[in-house]
C-alpha cells in the first residue's frame, strides 16, 4: 500500500470516530465550537502520530480528545469564561449528532443543559470520570488509563461527582414528551397574553430563570420566585417592533426539544435567534433558560435548518 492510499485510511479511521469524539468532547466542554477544536486537535495528533504501533485506534483517540479538554477546562482563560454565574452550555437540537451516545436514560442525562450545567462544579477529572463512565460506559481499569489515575481513585472520582450531582439536580426519570409539551405551550400562551397568576401557577414555588442577556452582559441574569420570574417572562414574550428589528424580522416560534428537554425557538427566516428551555419537575416548571447570545446557536441553527420543523406556535412574534 503506498503511503496516500495509508494516509486514506488512516483518515477513514479517524472519521469513523468523529461523531463519538465530538459527542465526548461536548459533554466535557460544553461547548459545541470548543468540542469541535478540540476532535481537530486531536485529527492533527493522530497524523503526526506513527499510527502504525497504536494498535486500538478508538482507545488512543479517546486519550488524546479527553486530555485535551481537561487542558481546556483547567486552563486560565477557561476559568475565566466559566466562572460561576457568567456561563451557560451551548443548546444543541435533537437530533445533532453530537448528543449520541443517547441509548439510556443516564447517557441522556449526561447530556441535558441542567446536567452539563451542574458539572460546572465537578473538578476537571472528576467531571471526565463521570462523563466516561455514565455516557460511555468505561471500566475503571480503562478510565485509569486514559486519565492517568489509579483505579481506586477513578472510583471515588465517580463517587463524588454522583454525590454532587444527585444532590443539586432536579426532578428523576424521563419526562414524557407529551405532557412536556403541554405544559411549556400553556407558558407560551400564558406570557404571550399577560396572564401572569398562571404563569405564576405553572411554576415550581423555588423555580428559577437564567439569561444570558444575549450575551450583551458579562454575568447571566438570574430570577427567583414565581412572581418575578413571571414579570420577566411577560415582558420577554411580548412582541414589539424594536424587539422583531433586534432579532432581524418577524420570528415564528417553535416548539423543539434541546438537550432532551422542551424548548421554544425563536425563528425569524430560518435562523434561530433565541431558545427558551425548561426543566420540567412534578409537572411544573422549575428552570427556565433564556439564551440568544448569536455565538451559542450557530450550531442549533445548522442542525435546524437540516430538518423538517413541525407548524409553529405562533407565527408571527
Amino acid at each position: 500500500m503506498d503511503s496516500n492510499a495509508i494516509d486514506l485510511f488512516d483518515t477513514s479511521r479517524f472519521e469513523a470516530s468523529r461523531n463519538r469524539l465530538a459527542s465526548l468532547a461536548y459533554r466535557l466542554l460544553g461547548s459545541a465550537a470548543d468540542a469541535e477544536d478540540a476532535v481537530q486537535d486531536a485529527f492533527l495528533h493522530w497524523q503526526a502520530a506513527d499510527r502504525q504501533r497504536i494498535k486500538v485506534p478508538e482507545a488512543w483517540l479517546t486519550k488524546v480528545v479527553t486530555n485535551l479538554c481537561l487542558d481546556r477546562l483547567r486552563s486560565a482563560q477557561a476559568r475565566r469564561e466559566r466562572t460561576v454565574g457568567a456561563w451557560l452550555p451551548e443548546p444543541l437540537l435533537d437530533g445533532d449528532p453530537m448528543l449520541g451516545p443517547a441509548d439510556t436514560f443516564e447517557q441522556r442525562e449526561t447530556v441535558s443543559l441542567a446536567v452539563l450545567t451542574l458539572m460546572e462544579r465537578l473538578s476537571p477529572v472528576e467531571r471526565a470520570v463521570y462523563i466516561l463512565r455514565e455516557a460511555f460506559s468505561y471500566g475503571h481499569a480503562e478510565i485509569a488509563e486514559i486519565l492517568g489515575i489509579t483505579e481506586s481513585a477513578s472510583q471515588q472520582h465517580l463517587h463524588r461527582a454522583r454525590r454532587h450531582i444527585t444532590t443539586a439536580r432536579r426532578g428523576s426519570g424521563e419526562l414524557d414528551p407529551t405532557s412536556a409539551r403541554r405544559i411549556v405551550e400553556e407558558f407560551l400562551a400564558a406570557a404571550s397574553s399577560g396572564r401572569t397568576e398562571r404563569l405564576v401557577a405553572l411554576l415550581t414555588d423555588d423555580a428559577t430563570a437564567i439569561s444570558d442577556g444575549a450575551g450583551l452582559t458579562k454575568k447571566l441574569l438570574r430570577y427567583d420566585a414565581p412572581e418575578r420570574i413571571a414579570v420577566i417572562a411577560r415582558a420577554g414574550f411580548r412582541s414589539t417592533p424594536a424587539k422583531q428589528r433586534l432579532a432581524g424580522g418577524v420570528s415564528e416560534v417553535h416548539f423543539a426539544l434541546v438537550n432532551g428537554a422542551p424548548a421554544l425557538l425563536f425563528v425569524p427566516g430560518g435562523k434561530v435567534v433565541g431558545a427558551v428551555t425548561f426543566d420540567i419537575a412534578d409537572g411544573k416548571i422549575a428552570t427556565v433558560r433564556g439564551i440568544a447570545a448569536p455565538a451559542r446557536l450557530v450550531r442549533l441553527t445548522d442542525v435546524w435548518r437540516q430538518h423538517e420543523p413541525d407548524a409553529p406556535l405562533i407565527t408571527v412574534w
